[in-house]
């Protein structure tokens, strides 16, 4: 296909990089009436959103430059939210400009700041950048924005949401009026309507992102799981897929650190990228993984946004991702550019109703499934062997003497099977995991219990979230006025106006006696109420002082009531200090007088 609309040396450049035709994104950035004009933009991840801004900006570009490849000033400037989504901005434009001769300069955090300066001084074209890192080259007068024609703000929701206002604001406001400003943005929250009639005018909408959230080119799948089998899990589908490459998602930098150490002692070619890695260290890992010197990447979620790697077919959601739009970004890593991706959420018997209500929210129809077995791996093993020792290749001549060798020293059955033996020896070995019945998922229910916590009894205080409770102040509340100690209180629930805990059957009737008899000798305003219950959280307050028999009072506030039955507000426990100042907790600062009633509150 000729790209008859575009400049000669961006068409040229697609057709080479084995474009047939333009994205849908690609498309409509590029149409009549886009020209020129300040854009907003909204498609989904992997949609070719860079492609589309180099587009859009390369007709006045190389009007700019006239066939000449240095410039005084930087003509275009593209904005991202995190280094890896910037280094690969640059990539996508460089080849893209490349026939043009446009010089690309990348300004980034954890890089060399004096090095980006001197590329600044080398006549760049387009700058491409992190907010923090840009805003420090201005400030020091490295960047000189006086000449900009065009402005790209690439994921601007993230922008925002990662606190770069300020950082935006003061660039921008250092770029010329007349300069076009594209915004491009999954989500449209206020905050990014508020900065697009501040900086553009008569923009034109362009949403592409869809009605299917979930991305159509991705199958998700929910794999249910009991808790303790989650690296074993990971290793089955690893193994399954046999991805060309595949990213397993974690929530914290421990899990990533665990479970590369895991995968590395299978067998696997693994890499991990988490926040405690230098910038150095993630474009190693990333360029392993492009090489395919690795095949496994490990990562939080600092890389569910800005890689691209081609060859990227599976995502393992390790961990629940703690929202929908989260999910969607992780996923997003593969199905990219109308190739197909499979994302594939590891759900344990107790996270599965989350899990379920986060698909849904999401319009994402997903298949639940269990893991692979060892049975279905090796069959999938021998498939894919098959086909791989029985299409046709080329062999070398010297290939063929040693093969003759071979058949003559050895029945072909043996050198098959040697063959065979040494494809499987590459390749770790599937593990066994419990099935998932009625019995398994019982036992893991029982396995989450700590040691002595088996047969409890529940307990209800009055006061919840909506009270500013927490775990760290109820804890020492409880030991207190139950005269027992934190060991022998069990899980902690918050609901909004009550609080539930756990107190081991054998000691619930003493524990109880102690408060009552704790509570009778105050002399407080205000109570609240604990009750004694063999079942679960009900999160609902009994804050009146008329209860049951089952009920058992105790006031763990000092003052502050409102006398209208509810909870006053707490100071520190005794021997902490109270707080200096109004909604701060009570561990810093001297303690208010009592007589004027004004006691320091946890703030959460």
């Amino acid at each position: 296909m000729s790209f008859e609309t575009l400049p000669v040396a961006v068409g040229d450049a697609l057709t080479e990089r084995g474009y047939t035709e333009l994205t849908p994104v690609q498309s409509a950035v590029t149409g009549d009436d886009a020209k020129g004009r300040d854009l907003i933009v909204s498609a989904q991840t992997g949609s070719g959103k860079t492609v589309a801004f180099g587009l859009a900006l390369a007709p006045d570009l190389l009007d700019q430059i006239r066939g000449t490849p240095l410039t005084e000033k930087p003509l275009a400037m593209v904005i991202a939210p995190t280094r890896e989504l910037a280094l690969q901005v640059s990539r996508e434009l460089g080849w893209l400009y490349a026939k043009a001769g446009l010089r690309i300069a990348t300004c980034v955090g954890g890089m060399d700041a004096s090095k980006e300066r001197r590329a600044l001084r080398s006549g760049p074209a387009i700058i491409v950048g992190t907010p923090g890192r840009l805003r420090d080259h201005l400030e020091r007068g490295a960047l000189d924005l006086s000449g900009l024609i065009g402005v790209v703000l690439d994921e601007a929701d993230e922008m925002l949401d990662m606190g770069f206002r300020e950082d935006l604001e003061e660039i921008l406001d250092a770029t010329p009026q007349t300069r076009r400003t594209l915004l491009f943005s999954a989500t449209m929250p206020q905050a990014i309507v508020r900065l697009a009639q501040k900086y553009q005018s008569d923009a034109l909408r362009l949403s592409l992102a869809g009605k299917d959230r979930g991305h159509g080119d991705i199958a998700y799948q929910a794999i249910t799981i009991a808790p303790s089998e989650i690296e074993n899990a990971v290793v089955n589908l690893l193994r399954f897929h046999e991805a060309e490459s595949a990213i397993c998602f974690c929530a914290t930098r421990e899990s990533v650190r665990r479970l590369h150490a895991t995968l590395q002692n299978r067998g696997f070619d693994v890499v991990s990228l988490s926040g405690e890695n230098s910038q150095s260290e993630r474009n190693q890992a990333l360029q392993a993984m492009r090489d395919r010197r690795a095949r496994v990447c490990v990562a939080t979620d600092v890389a569910a946004r800005g890689i691209d790697l081609p060859t990227l077919s599976l995502v393992i959601h390790v961990e629940t991702p703690r929202d929908a739009e989260a999910l969607q970004h992780r996923s997003g890593r593969t199905g990219r550019a109308g190739k197909k991706g499979t994302a594939a959420i590891l759900v344990p018997y107790n996270r599965r109703k989350r899990v379920d209500s986060m698909l849904r929210g999401a319009k994402i129809e997903a298949q639940w499934m269990d893991a692979p077995t060892p049975e279905a791996i090796r069959k999938k093993d021998h498939t894919r062997l098959i086909e791989s020792l029985t299409e046709p290749r080329e062999v070398e001549e010297y290939d063929l003497e040693l093969a003759a060798e071979l058949m003559a020293r050895m029945k072909p059955e043996d050198i098959a099977a040697a063959l065979v033996q040494a494809h499987r020896t590459k390749m770790p070995e599937p593990e066994e995991l419990l099935a998932n019945t009625p019995e398994a998922r019982e036992k893991a229910k029982a396995e989450r219990h700590r040691p002595g916590f088996e047969d409890v009894v529940w307990f209800k205080i009055g006061v919840g979230r909506r009270q500013n409770a927490e775990p760290r102040w109820l804890l020492p509340l409880i030991c207190r006025r139950g005269h027992i100690t934190r060991n022998e209180i069990g899980a902690i629930r918050l609901g909004p106006e009550a609080s539930w805990f756990q107190i081991p059957r054998a000691i619930a009737g003493k524990f109880a006696e102690t408060i009552e008899r704790t509570a009778n000798g105050d002399d407080e305003q205000d109570a609240i109420l604990i009750e004694e219950s063999a079942e679960g959280p009900r999160f609902e307050a009994r804050q009146n002082r008329q209860n049951s028999g089952a009920d058992v009072r105790a006031k763990p506030f000092r003052k502050g009531g409102n006398g209208k039955g509810k909870p006053g507000k707490p100071f520190g426990d005794k021997g902490d200090k109270g707080a200096k100042g109004k909604g701060k907790p009570p561990f810093k600062g001297k303690r208010k007088d009592k007589a004027k009633g004004k006691p320091a509150y946890p703030k959460r």
